[in-house]
């Protein structure tokens, strides 16, 4: 473990790089390096304070960067001395991509993918606790698939936990993908509704950008193709309360005369593109399966609501966290993983993730922020599964969206006063 430690306005923080094998179950099978990054409130570095550690959503979604000190983490400064974890594969870890996995055969592309689901990131953050802290147990923050995560923390090692608080981010513990999507379809079809009662007009600027993509070889900054099913994916921003509008702000400046404008398709290529977070879409479906297969599952699933047929449909209705394959032929940063994640969504020998009858008899507090709109994570799967898991504790609300852990510090203020039974 090697550690670099710097100062900036509001915290100080220290860079630290583990080394962690790449098979828990086999460590003679190679390491890798995986990355966390501590933070401490000025004056603070010395005291003896506890520690909580914050995983991230994704999957494939690299640290927060503190750039200042956010919602969330303000708050927890205040308290805690908070270690921002890289997840294997992402960030400043060891990095799992089309640039990483050029060498290798798709087989065996697919078997290291494999590796890095919510499982083997549990196992990661053990060895960091151990290293860091000792025999203590730390306490954990998931935000969305962070959440999954922290679920299975309980699962495998409740006993490095002191608490936890999941915002956003518990999953049906049983559930197949398929039914994942056939609940997340009417969701998105829902934030669709909510988006065009806000911007009537965009529809007709929506239609419009639809057929110019699909009568015109229309190309990115980048030099892919911008095609009709790939404008349609920009939904994603539906489900972020500080995300929401700004498809309206893309589509006013969509077309510069009959052409669409470079400040469009540069806007609509940040969303779209693959490059800096691959494992999300290589992973996405991964992190539901539990001994089956996904094949495809959302692309599947799609064809049972037709409103997303934009051909066919009143209006261009935008689709949400939703992984297609042909993204993996349109988008140059997952091309070269396109046979792998073929391997990948055949693979029906995943390991369970969730220990039911420990999460039944569980000790460890735990506090869950539920979203009552949330697009990403569907809230009665979320209260299901939380029935299932003791001394857990629910707040539902509607005054956030997914995002809501960094849009105001009340949300982890929240969670952790359920811990303590102050609320």
């Amino acid at each position: 473990m090697s550690a670099v430690t710097y100062r900036r306005a509001g915290l100080v923080a220290r860079d630290h790089v583990f080394r962690v094998p790449l098979r828990h179950d086999d460590p003679g099978a190679g390491e890798i390096e995986v990355f966390g990054r501590e933070v401490v409130a000025p004056g603070k570095e010395d005291q003896a304070l506890p520690w909580l550690v914050y995983l991230q959503g994704g999957p494939g979604g690299k640290a927060e960067r503190p750039l200042s000190t956010s919602a969330w983490l303000g708050r927890a400064l205040q308290e805690y001395r908070v270690l921002l974890l890289d997840q294997r594969g992402t960030g400043r870890s060891t990095p799992a991509n089309r640039q990483t996995l050029a060498g290798m055969s798709p087989a065996e592309q697919a078997e290291h993918l494999s590796l890095l689901r919510a499982d083997a990131i549990v196992r990661d953050a053990e060895v960091l606790r151990k290293q860091l802290v000792g025999d203590e147990p730390w306490s954990v923050l998931g935000q969305s698939f962070g959440g999954f995560c922290a679920l299975t923390y309980l699962s495998l090692a409740p006993e490095g936990l002191r608490q936890v608080m999941i915002t956003g981010g518990i999953p049906t513990l049983t559930g197949h993908a398929d039914d994942v999507y056939r609940a997340a379809y009417p969701r998105v079809l829902r934030k669709n509704d909510a988006y065009y009662a806000r911007y009537p007009h965009d529809a007709a600027i929506a239609r419009r950008v639809f057929a110019h993509l699909a009568e015109h070889d229309v190309r990115m900054p980048t030099g892919e193709r911008l095609t009709p099913e790939r404008f349609q994916t920009l939904g994603i921003q539906f489900g972020q309360g500080s995300r929401f509008d700004a498809l309206h702000f893309l589509l006013e400046e969509a077309f510069v005369g009959a052409e669409l404008s470079d400040t469009f398709l540069r806007g609509v290529d940040a969303v779209v593109s693959f490059a800096e977070r691959p494992l999300y879409a290589v992973l996405h479906e991964a992190i539901y399966c539990q001994r089956t297969a996904s094949r495809w599952s959302a692309h599947r699933v799609r064809a049972e609501f037709p409103e997303f047929d934009a051909t066919s449909a009143d209006r261009v209705n935008f689709t949400g966290e939703m992984i297609y394959p042909w993204m993996f032929e349109q988008d140059p940063a997952l091309v070269p993983l396109r046979e792998a994640a073929e391997l990948l969504t055949a693979k029906d020998d995943w390991p369970p993730l969730y220990d039911l009858d420990r999460l039944r008899r569980n000790e460890v507090p735990v506090a869950a922020a539920v979203y009552h709109d949330d697009m990403f994570v569907d809230r009665d799967q979320a209260l299901a599964s939380a029935e299932q898991i003791g001394r857990a504790r629910v707040w539902v609300t509607n005054e956030y969206e997914h995002d809501g852990l960094k849009a105001s510090p009340a949300v982890l203020d929240r969670l952790l006063a359920m811990n303590r039974g102050d609320v």
